[in-house]
């Protein structure tokens, strides 16, 4: 944001130094504490079974979805998360397992190139997976909400889901850009939702912003983090 801009309006989530120290040490392997890629699936059935806390990540075709687990991943190098520059890469569930504490799904991308079965595929795993803690929806920080954004919000409304709202590749857009697409998805989340956490959380996988951040509110949503207060 623009120097002098009130931040005030756009963070609850404030955690202290502790807090993110814990987090990060949550995302880093060792020999008792393994971060793997657990397994496919395109339907819930198929899934791995839901034993630990689950947070999802959502969005349209090459919104970064893939780039930014990479980065939350970033301390175990090892955990193989595909990036492609080709929309639509994804074309399953991929569940990530972090540890005995939670797990994190990287769904297919929605919009252009994404895979014919997608809606029975994610409907069937927001509806029926009580896992599921929260939902991180994925905005382009460069071309903000577009259609096929309000269709997934309209989705996760009507099935009562928690969800937060990530904008990515921040490194990519103007200040002035930025802060208006912000602005305007501030503004969307008060008027039209219910069930989406009030805060925006900005993120850049190239620079890094955002990531620790964003590592400790998955921490926090999981279970993981029960000092941490979002006020």
């Amino acid at each position: 944001l623009a120097p002098g801009t009130d931040t005030a309006p756009f963070r609850l989530f404030q955690p202290g130094p502790a807090a993110l120290q814990s987090a990060e040490r949550l995302f880093r392997p060792d020999r008792r504490h393994a971060i793997d890629y657990l397994s496919s699936a395109v339907r819930t059935a198929h899934a791995p079974p839901a034993a630990l806390p689950e947070v999802c990540f959502i969005g349209r075709s090459n919104v970064g979805k893939s780039s930014l687990i990479r980065a939350l991943f970033a301390l175990a190098p090892e955990v193989e998360v595909r990036v492609s520059k080709t929309p639509g890469h994804t074309k399953k569930m991929n569940f990530f397992k972090v540890g005995k504490y939670f797990t994190l799904v990287d769904m297919p991308g929605y919009g252009y190139r994404a895979p014919q079965d997608f809606v029975e595929m994610v409907e069937a795993y927001l509806q029926e997976r009580r896992s599921l803690k929260r939902t991180f929806l994925l905005v382009d920080g460069v071309v903000g909400l577009q259609k096929t954004d309000h269709t997934a919000v309209e989705m996760l409304e009507e099935f009562g889901i928690p969800y937060v709202m990530v904008l990515t590749k921040i490194d990519r857009a103007s200040q002035g850009l930025l802060l208006k697409n912000v602005l305007g998805i501030q503004e969307f989340i008060k008027e039209n939702t219910q069930g989406c956490f009030p805060q925006l959380f900005l993120v850049s996988s190239v620079e890094f912003s955002g990531v620790h951040l964003l590592r400790c509110f998955v921490a926090h949503v999981t279970g993981n983090l029960p000092a941490v207060e979002a006020n």
